[in-house]
C-alpha cells in the first residue's frame, strides 16, 4: 500500500514534473531537453555535438549500413584474383614473403606454409572491369556500384582484438565503437528510434561481445542496441502483463523526477543518459513493432531479398530491416553476420556463407538505390581481416583451410560519396602483403567518417587527461575512393 508522501510524490509527479523539469537552470537536464527540441526543430545544434562542432566539412552521407562479415571472409577467393598465386598452387612460399610473420595456428616449421590457389573462377565486370569470385554472382551484377578496395592491412591476427580494432580503432576493449561516435558526433535524426542499432545472424563461431558496439567511455546512451531475431526485438520493450501504457508513463514520470532530484545533487552525465534511454525506450514501445513487422512490405521486395514476411534472423531479413532503419533516420546500423573463420573446410563454408549474404547484399544496394537512399548512405562490408593465401592443412577428413591474415585484405565501399565502379589498391602477387596504396583501419575510419562530414582529427572526447578519437593518432582519409 502507497504512504502518504508516496502519493504526494506521484501527485507532484503529474502535475508539475514535466514544467520543473524544463523550467531549471542553464546547467540542468532542462537546458539539455530544451536544446534537443530546438535541434529538432532546425533551430539549434543538439547537446551531442557541441563537443566537436558537429559536421566539419560537408556530408556526402548521412547513415552507414555496416555489413560486418565476422570471422574475415576469404580475399583471394572473393575480390582478389591472383593467378600466380594459382600457377604456384602447391609450392612453397617464397621465405622472403613471410618474413617475420606470425601466424595465429600455422606452424611455419611442422606445417611448411604452401601456397594454396583459389579453387574458385572470377569473372569481370562488362563495364567497370571489376573482378568477382563465382561464389558471389549477385554481387557481381552490382559490383559497378562500389570501390573494392584491395589493400587493407590491420594490426592484429586474432579473432577479438582484430574486431575490436576495426570496430573501435584499438585492439583493447573498452574503448568507443564507431556506430558510438557518430552518435556521439551527430546526434539523432529520429527521436523514436536509437542512433545506433546493431542486428546479428549466422552461424555462431566466435562469441560476439557487447563490447564490439559499446560506447566506452562515451556515455552510455551513445552504445548500440541490439534488435534480436526473435521475441521482443529488443530487451523488455513490450509491458510486463497488467501494465498499460498510461501506467507505465506515471512510472518513468517518477523515475524521471527522482533521477533529476540525484542529478542536482551528483550532477552526473550518466543520470542524464539514463533518462533519455527510459524516454527513448518508452518511444520505441509504438515505434519498433512497426518497423520490425516485414509483412508490410511489398512481395516483390521480399522476394528480390529473399526475405520473410515474419523475421527470421537470417541475413536476408537484416538487410531488409537495415534498409528500414535508415529511411527512418537511424544513424548507423551495423550487422554481425557470423560463420566465416574457416580453417578448414573453406571451399564448403564458404559457399555456404556467400549463398546466405550474396543475394541481400544486391538486393539492399539496389533497393537503396532505387528509393534514392544510396547517395546518402554509406554501404561498408568486409570482416577484421582476410585469409592467409597458403594452406592451413589440418585432418584430411577436415578439408584444407586458411589462417586469419591482416597483413593485406579486401573490404569494398558503396553509396554516399564513394567513388563507384573502382579497384583501389593491391596485394602482391600471391594476395599476402598490402603492396600498393596501402589503407590501414585509421585511414578506413577516417575515410568514413569523412563521408559524413566529419573530421577525423577534430571528433574527440577528452577523458584521462587527454584528447581521445577514433582514429588515435593517425589515419589520412582515402580520396582516392571518394567521388
Amino acid at each position: 500500500m502507497s504512504t502518504g508522501q508516496d502519493l504526494d510524490l506521484h501527485r507532484e509527479v503529474r502535475r508539475g514534473s514535466r514544467r520543473a523539469f524544463l523550467g531549471r537552470g542553464a546547467g540542468g537536464l532542462g537546458a539539455a531537453a530544451l536544446a534537443s527540441l530546438l535541434a529538432e526543430a532546425g533551430i539549434a545544434r543538439p547537446s551531442t555535438r557541441a563537443a566537436t562542432g558537429g559536421r566539419h566539412r560537408n556530408p556526402t552521407a548521412k547513415s552507414v549500413i555496416h555489413l560486418f562479415m565476422s570471422g574475415g571472409p576469404s580475399h583471394v577467393d572473393l575480390f582478389d584474383p591472383k593467378p600466380a598465386l594459382n600457377k604456384n598452387d602447391g609450392q612453397p612460399i617464397p621465405a622472403s614473403v613471410i618474413e617475420g610473420i606470425h601466424f595465429a595456428q600455422i606452424n611455419r616449421i611442422t606445417d611448411r606454409p604452401n601456397l594454396k590457389g583459389s579453387p574458385f573462377r572470377f569473372t569481370r565486370h562488362p563495364r567497370c572491369g571489376t573482378a568477382v569470385s563465382e561464389l558471389l554472382p549477385h554481387t557481381a551484377q552490382v559490383v559497378d556500384r562500389m570501390a573494392v578496395v584491395r589493400s587493407l592491412h590491420s594490426d592484429s591476427f586474432n579473432h577479438d582484438p582484430a574486431v575490436s580494432f576495426m570496430q573501435s580503432g584499438d585492439v583493447r576493449f573498452g574503448r568507443p565503437s564507431m556506430g558510438a561516435w557518430l552518435s556521439y558526433g551527430l546526434g539523432h535524426e529520429n527521436r523514436d528510434l536509437p542512433a545506433y542499432v546493431v542486428l546479428t545472424s549466422g552461424k555462431k563461431v566466435q562469441p560476439l561481445l557487447a563490447n564490439y558496439w559499446g560506447s566506452g567511455f562515451l556515455p552510455s546512451r551513445h552504445q548500440g542496441v541490439r534488435f534480436r531475431s526473435s521475441g521482443d526485438p529488443v530487451l523488455h520493450v513490450s509491458n510486463p502483463p497488467g501494465i498499460d501504457r498510461q501506467r507505465r508513463r506515471q512510472h518513468l514520470d517518477l523515475l524521471r523526477f527522482l533521477n533529476e532530484k540525484h542529478h542536482d545533487i551528483h550532477r552526473d552525465p550518466e543520470i542524464e543518459a539514463r533518462i533519455e534511454q527510459f524516454e527513448l525506450a518508452y518511444r520505441m514501445q509504438m515505434s519498433v513493432p512497426e518497423l520490425t513487422d516485414l509483412r508490410t512490405e511489398p512481395k516483390g521486395i521480399l522476394e528480390e531479398y529473399g526475405a520473410k514476411p515474419v523475421g527470421d534472423g537470417s541475413f536476408a531479413s537484416s538487410c531488409l530491416l537495415a534498409r528500414r532503419l535508415v529511411e527512418r533516420g537511424v544513424r548507423f546500423v551495423q550487422i554481425f553476420h557470423m560463420g566465416w573463420d574457416s580453417h578448414s573446410n573453406l571451399e564448403s563454408e564458404h559457399r555456404r556463407q556467400c549463398s546466405g549474404i550474396d543475394r541481400p547484399t544486391a538486393a539492399l544496394l539496389r533497393d537503396l538505390e532505387r528509393r534514392g537512399l544510396l547517395d546518402e548512405t554509406l554501404v561498408i562490408w568486409g570482416g577484421e581481416f582476410g585469409r592467409t593465401p597458403v594452406l592451413e592443412g589440418r585432418s584430411p577428413s577436415k578439408g584444407w583451410g586458411r589462417d586469419h591474415h591482416p597483413h593485406g585484405f579486401t573490404m569494398w565501399l558503396a553509396g554516399g560519396g564513394i567513388r563507384p565502379g573502382i579497384t583501389y589498391g593491391e596485394t602482391d602477387e600471391f594476395g599476402f602483403h598490402a603492396d600498393k596504396h596501402r589503407v590501414h583501419v585509421h585511414d578506413f575510419h577516417a575515410t568514413a567518417l569523412r563521408c559524413l562530414g566529419i573530421d577525423h582529427e577534430k571528433l574527440v572526447y577528452r577523458t584521462r587527461g587527454r584528447d581521445f578519437r577514433l582514429t588515435d593518432i593517425a589515419g589520412e582519409v582515402v580520396d582516392g575512393i571518394l567521388a
